[in-house]
């Protein structure tokens, strides 16, 4: 079974940045579009960023816009997320998702259309 790895969570306070990782296998990770998804307890999991297979084009949350990045190194097969300015409502469990992608195809916000997932990191934000 395919497995992406998140890693990078943890307990900030409001105002950090902490930087989240993906970890794909390469004959996965080279073929697909990668996303950040979030997820409170007792809520449905909401998209926060997305990231063509290239890299050349992202997609953001309103929510996260201007204080969240997406990345991607295609020579490591890993996607980062990039949080900065955090705030306690970013507080969620976050998981990547990987969507295999021809080239031309748009970026996807519906998360039934993810073929892959992690298993999830905890990030905390205290105010």
């Amino acid at each position: 079974q395919v497995q992406l790895v998140e890693s990078g969570g943890g307990l900030v306070q409001a105002g950090d940045s902490l930087r989240l990782s993906c970890t794909a296998p390469g004959r996965i990770f080279m073929r697909s579009a990668m996303a950040w998804y979030r997820q409170v307890q007792g809520k449905e999991r909401e998209f926060v960023a997305a990231i063509r297979r290239s890299g050349s084009g992202t997609m953001y949350a309103d929510s996260v816009k201007g204080r969240f990045t997406v990345s991607r190194d295609n020579t490591k097969n890993t996607a980062y997320l990039q949080m900065n300015m955090l705030k306690p409502d970013d507080s969620a469990v976050y998981y990547c998702a990987a969507k295999s992608q021809i080239l031309t195809a748009p970026l996807v916000v519906e998360e039934r259309l993810y073929d892959y997932w992690g298993q999830g990191t905890q990030v905390t934000v205290s105010s």
